[in-house]
């Protein structure tokens, strides 16, 4: 059994939860944008920074409403080094992912590659901020403006953070965050859609609720992803919590890179100059160390701990998209290479020691 996993969530007091669902068996209002939700909406536009927020039920689907919010139409050009969700959000929504390779300093899109992937049928660029590492936005929007394409952030991984004083949320057309568990702030499953321009409102309310405008009018041919009291209430409390929980995990971050930094083979993420952290992930990137980074994730389990290879394989190697990941050598390097070393709240320092210990042999 796993002694160390990878990740773990962080829950706020039993009984602070508790108190906080109180109301819910009052009013018996459990879905459709009752009290929680609509403090919780409040809640994020105040601490992410933006006009416009709208919470779903994951993440994904969030990702999906915006494109279709957007009606969007053609070629998205996004990045292969990603979870699952961001290219098959592309696809799920009827239009045609075409990969960019990323930068092999901070694993993002590059944006000196984007143009040349633009054609006729373009109509978007989707880059994703990876592993809380934010996307060159003064370039991907130079870009985006000289071809009239939108561009809309995957910022699964980059939730509070803030570049050169600036809300990651406020970036591009529009923002998705996602509020999974195991996230750094996480409504046990959701996810939202931040936004400048409130005319985004009505389209992403319409994709989340069937397309429903009054009782008995329905526009368009939307779905159900509305986000429930419950996971309403659990991000309302783990708000509340946000920086003890973040001062954590830069304690364990920190112990990490002053045991890892300067080891021959051992590439550490970087910490990109203006940006505010989360510390979502722990990435080592092992290029001509003594192992493998397969040996090393084999090592780690035999001690009963936990890394993951994220992200393998790059989406563009999926069995499911006709594409060839030796087109973007940079990505399809990084996916063999990097390892996500177990990083969370309540990561203790002997226990990034001990993983420290058997990574370095």
């Amino acid at each position: 059994m796993d002694r160390i996993n990878v990740t773990r969530s962080s829950m706020p007091p039993f009984e602070e939860y508790c108190e906080e669902i109180r109301s819910i068996w009052e009013s018996r209002w459990l879905t459709n944008m009752g009290e929680k939700h609509e403090a919780l909406t409040q809640a994020l536009r105040e601490k992410l920074e933006v006009p416009g927020i709208s919470l779903f039920t994951n993440g994904h689907l969030a990702l999906e409403a915006t494109l279709r919010a957007l009606d969007l139409r053609g070629e998205v050009i996004t990045t292969p080094f990603t979870f699952a969700s961001t290219t098959h959000a592309i696809a799920r929504c009827g239009l045609k992912p075409v990969f960019c390779d990323v930068r092999e300093g901070d694993y993002t899109i590059d944006p000196a590659k984007i143009e040349a992937l633009i054609t006729r049928d373009t109509c978007a660029i989707l880059p994703v901020h990876v592993y809380g590492n934010i996307c060159d936005d003064a370039a991907i929007e130079a870009v985006a403006r000289a071809h009239g394409l939108k561009v809309i952030y995957d910022a699964a991984h980059a939730f509070g953070e803030r570049v050169n004083g600036v809300s990651v949320a406020r970036l591009g057309d529009a923002s998705m965050f996602s509020f999974h568990a195991t996230k750094v702030f996480h409504t046990i499953e959701g996810g939202a859609v931040a936004y400048r321009d409130e005319a985004l409102t009505t389209p992403l309310q319409m994709q989340k609720n069937y397309g429903i405008t009054s009782p008995e009018t329905v526009e368009v041919c939307g779905g159900n992803s509305k986000m429930s009291e419950f996971q309403a209430a659990m991000g309302l409390c783990n708000l509340r919590h946000l920086d003890e929980e973040l001062a954590k995990r830069f304690r364990a971050d920190a112990r990490y890179r002053e045991r890892l930094s300067g080891v021959p083979g051992v590439r550490l993420n970087p910490i990109q100059p203006g940006v505010e952290r989360n510390c979502a992930y722990f990435p080592v990137l092992f290029d001509g160390y003594k192992w493998t980074r397969d040996e090393v994730f084999e090592r780690l389990l035999a001690h009963g701990i936990r890394a993951r290879k994220y992200f393998y394989p790059a989406t563009n190697a999926f069995d499911c998209y006709d594409a060839d990941p030796r087109k973007t050598p940079v990505a399809l390097h990084l996916s063999q290479c990097v390892l996500c070393l177990p990083m969370y709240a309540g990561l203790a320092q002997d226990e990034v020691d001990e993983i420290c210990d058997v990574l370095l042999g």
